[in-house]
């Protein structure tokens, strides 16, 4: 049985063409192929001499036909039985090989490096000249196919040879490997991979089971190490973190730490804050945990204490870290398109042939774009000159499309400068019906006045006006906007000032603006409009003083409006409860947006219905002065 082993081993054919795609090369291999090239270069070495004597090229054409002899074994048909002796093909009429050719393989044999591979050429130039429109994906199939094919006679040998490698050296399976290729059976598993519809034989199936009995063992390995990794990362999540003394916190106050310790420090108190049963300090609380975080995190992102208090109040601490590192990041650059003049796809492909990379802002709006680069200032295009486009924040559409303002109806923007929002109700409203823009700042509305020709809008009206004042100097419109005048604390991207310049005393008279504006706002509205009855209150704030607290005031002094749906399909609900403080429950239809949430700044949008134009003061129903309703009894009267 060894004596026929040993003539198998000699007469296998060396498949160098899979080894090449594998990349494997064993050591039973890389000495076949050694001897396999001494051999051959003899051969030609004797078959040369005998040409050189005289026998010509008829003795020569069958030692180079036999250098071939491997290449076109591998070319036969994977149903054909590996014989036990190899026979030399007959010599093909339609390839004779030239002495050139001979002589230029015995130099390639020559100086060919001794890497183990062998550097014989695979073809004739006749050959290789049929096989131009062959790819090299005939070594995935025909390779495999020949090496997988075994006689049924030689299965029982090669089964009791494997059993004999596995009892010498059960733990070494790339030796087990080895033996088998050099016995002439399977060089590697790899070639179980392959696609391709191959009969599988008892010592395949065996292989196969082997195979995945390996996997099983290295999958059990692998889910012990996680285990073991997991176990460590717990016990070291549960080791305690220890708070600075008031004496270290003292010392920092002198000799800062760099930023990197703060942060470090910043991390491990919100690990601790999001698991404080297990990994607190029993001899501290959570305010005590909540003080050192304030500190560390003014200090980190440059915040004074008063207004990170009342950031923090809105979030969770994980979701505050991540609201202040949005603020340390510039919101995408927007642009609105001027639908008056052009649409969203002209412009969009006027812009790209400028070389600009956009892309819609996204599917709550069909007029956005969002500009990521521009090889010329986005403001000085002749498309921007032209009033093709408005630079807006995305926030800003958020209240216009909200209000809704239609054809031919009459609409107040409260503060209008610099005049998107303006500019974009009259494009809804197609240049009908009277759009009023007044602001306050005599020198924003200078602003005002240019993006209005700019974009040529021909319905507004420019008014200098105190938003207190308006009931009684205009009223009776359709539909209000009121973007009151905030902090700023959605905007802290474009603004960094906001972090430091804001104190208990601007949020106290902000807020009462605010209440007197929405006051006023309300009282302009006619309840009895066929087509309208509505305002919305919008801030550039995320503070609950400044937003929710304001329209619960609003619904308090005004039981003659409701709060509506905004009509915008994402956002947060506002609050109906915060920290002790109670608001009604229709809140819940005002929305919230975040810079970190919705990579816009921060904004707040509410939207009121009017249902009636009298108002409760005391026993009386009173009808504020410039409603509308006035006007209309008169003609009543009259007539």
């Amino acid at each position: 049985m060894g004596g026929r082993n040993n003539k198998r081993k000699q007469h296998l054919p060396l498949p160098i063409e899979l080894e090449k795609v594998t990349g494997k090369v064993t050591k039973a291999i890389y000495d076949k192929m050694k001897h396999d090239q001494a051999r051959d270069l003899k051969k030609k070495t004797a078959a040369l001499s005998q040409t050189a004597t005289g026998s010509g090229r008829k003795r020569a054409a069958p030692a180079a036909q036999s250098s071939a002899t491997p290449k076109k074994q591998k070319q036969q048909p994977a149903k054909r039985k590996p014989a036990a002796k190899s026979e030399p093909e007959p010599e093909s009429e339609s390839e004779p090989e030239s002495e050139e050719a001979d002589d230029s393989d015995e130099e390639i044999m020559a100086d060919g490096p001794d890497d183990g591979w062998d550097n014989a050429p695979l073809e004739s130039d006749s050959e290789m000249s049929d096989s131009d429109d062959e790819s090299l994906d005939e070594f995935d199939s025909d390779d495999d196919e020949r090496v997988t094919q075994q006689p049924l006679s030689l299965l029982s040998d090669d089964s009791e040879e494997e059993e004999d490698n596995d009892n010498d050296d059960d733990d070494d399976d790339d030796d087990d490997d080895d033996d088998d290729v050099g016995g002439g059976g399977v060089e590697s598993y790899d070639e179980f991979d392959t696609d391709d519809d191959e009969p599988v034989t008892f010592r395949d199936m065996e292989k196969r089971s082997r195979k995945l009995d390996a996997q099983r063992a290295e999958d059990a390995e692998m889910a012990d190490m996680e285990l073991q990794d997991q176990g460590q990362a717990a016990t070291s999540e549960r080791e305690i973190f220890e708070l600075p003394s008031e004496s270290q916190v003292e010392a920092e106050k002198e000799a800062p730490l760099d930023l990197a310790q703060v942060q470090m420090r910043i991390q491990e108190i919100i690990r601790v804050l999001n698991n404080f049963g297990d990994l607190r300090d029993p001899s501290r609380s959570r305010n005590d945990y909540m003080d050192q975080l304030k500190r560390d995190m003014c200090f980190y992102y440059g915040y004074n204490e008063f207004l990170m208090e009342k950031l923090l109040q809105l979030f969770t601490v994980s979701e505050a870290v991540e609201f202040f590192e949005a603020n340390e990041v510039a919101r995408p650059v927007t642009i609105r398109t001027n639908t008056l003049k052009t649409r969203r796809r002209d412009l969009a492909q006027a812009l790209i042939n400028r070389g600009v990379n956009l892309d819609p802002i996204g599917k709550w709006t069909k007029v956005g774009l969002t500009i990521f680069d521009s090889p010329v200032p986005v403001g000085a295009t002749p498309e921007y000159m032209a009033g093709h486009y408005m630079i807006q924040a995305a926030s800003s559409f958020l209240p216009v499309m909200a209000l809704g303002p239609q054809e031919n109806e009459k609409v107040l923007d409260m503060s209008a400068a610099p005049g998107g929002k303006t500019t974009y109700c009259s494009a809804l409203m197609k240049n009908t019906g009277m759009m009023v823009a007044n602001d306050a700042n005599k020198e924003r509305e200078k602003a005002l006045v240019a993006n209005i020709h700019r974009l040529g809008v021909s319905n507004a009206i420019v008014c200098n006006y105190d938003g207190r004042e308006f009931p009684k100097v205009m009223g009776g419109f359709d539909r209000v906007l009121l973007d009151a005048p905030c902090s700023g604390t959605g905007v802290i991207s474009k603004d960094a000032s906001v972090k430091t310049n804001k104190g208990p005393e601007d949020f106290s008279m902000l807020t009462h603006l605010q209440k007197e504006l929405i006051l006023s706002a309300i009282d302009s509205v006619n309840a009895d409009s066929a087509t309208g009855g509505f305002v919305v209150y919008s801030t550039c704030s995320v503070t609950v003083d400044e937003d929710e607290a304001v329209v619960n005031y609003a619904l308090s002094k005004r039981p003659n409006v409701k709060l509506v749906e905004t009509g915008l399909d994402f956002g947060r609900p506002g609050f109906t409860s915060f920290r002790g403080q109670s608001f009604h429950h229709s809140l819940s239809l005002t929305r919230r947006f975040y810079p970190h949430a919705h990579n816009m700044d921060g904004f707040f949008v509410a939207k009121f219905k009017k249902i009636s134009n009298k108002v409760q003061v005391g026993d009386k129903q009173v009808v504020p002065a410039g409603s509308g309703a006035k006007l209309k009894q008169k003609k009543k009267n009259k007539n």
